[in-house]
């Protein structure tokens, strides 16, 4: 009584064939055709597979390296540029293309197995968390100014604004109400600061219409420091206050 061996089971003849080569470590692109052939058909005699079409594969490479071994055996045939050809130059690129995909199989595999180990969890973040907003430092935002100094600007030009109204036509005339938003002036300092890059905040009140206009105007270079859309330096402490865009 014969003592069973169990076989080691491939995916295809492929498979086999880049078994016998790394087992006996050959060049794949010089096989010894008569040797991995007899191994390869040793292979096959042995095997006991009830399903035929998985035995017709293997089969079919066996023929294979058969008709590649005669070929060996014959002088080589002339190509179109008049080198010899390899028959085994066929299996070979067969090979590498197969180990090629054998190998992005694993990473794959390995690629799903990491993606097993990573779970999802959705945000549970409290509402006040998500609200909160961190306060703004305006001495670290006006970085070597003041909040005095652009008052100081600012209370200069209203005192100028104020200069420029007649005391006598002032009181004749019908006065209309100036109506004129922040988010419109946010909108109007921000194209402003887009187009001139850098330009000084006094020019910039000056060039208002009215008091409101220039108080609007003040505010909205206030809230564009604050959400870091422009930035304001003065190279010396009596030079005129720029203000420069981030955009």
């Amino acid at each position: 009584m014969g003592i069973p061996v169990k076989l080691q089971v491939f995916e295809g003849p492929l498979d086999l064939l880049l078994h016998l080569i790394d087992k006996n470590k050959i060049d794949i692109y010089d096989i010894p055709i008569v040797e991995i052939t007899n191994q390869y058909m040793e292979y096959i005699k042995a095997m006991e597979e009830e399903d035929l079409n998985i035995m017709s594969e293997f089969l079919v490479m066996a023929a294979t390296l058969l008709d590649i071994k005669c070929k060996m055996l014959l002088p080589r045939e002339m190509n179109e540029e008049g080198e010899e050809e390899d028959p085994r130059q066929e299996l070979v690129e067969q090979l590498l293309e197969y180990k090629m995909y054998k190998h992005m199989s694993y990473e794959l595999r390995d690629r799903q197995v990491d993606a097993q180990r990573a779970l999802y969890k959705s945000p549970t973040i409290p509402e006040e968390v998500l609200e909160y907003v961190q306060p703004v430092d305006m001495d670290a935002l006006l970085g070597g100014l003041t909040l005095s100094k652009l008052r100081h600007v600012f209370k200069d030009v209203m005192k100028r604004q104020a200069d420029k109204i007649d005391p006598v036509r002032s009181k004749f005339g019908k006065l209309e109400k100036e109506e004129v938003t922040v988010p419109e002036k946010l909108e109007y300092v921000a194209e402003y600061a887009a187009a001139h890059k850098a330009f000084s905040f006094r020019e910039l009140l000056m060039g208002q219409s009215s008091r409101v206009q220039i108080v609007v105007t003040f505010l909205a270079v206030l809230q564009l420091m604050k959400e870091g859309a422009v930035h304001i330096s003065q190279e010396q402490p009596f030079d005129d206050i720029v203000i420069t865009s981030n955009a």
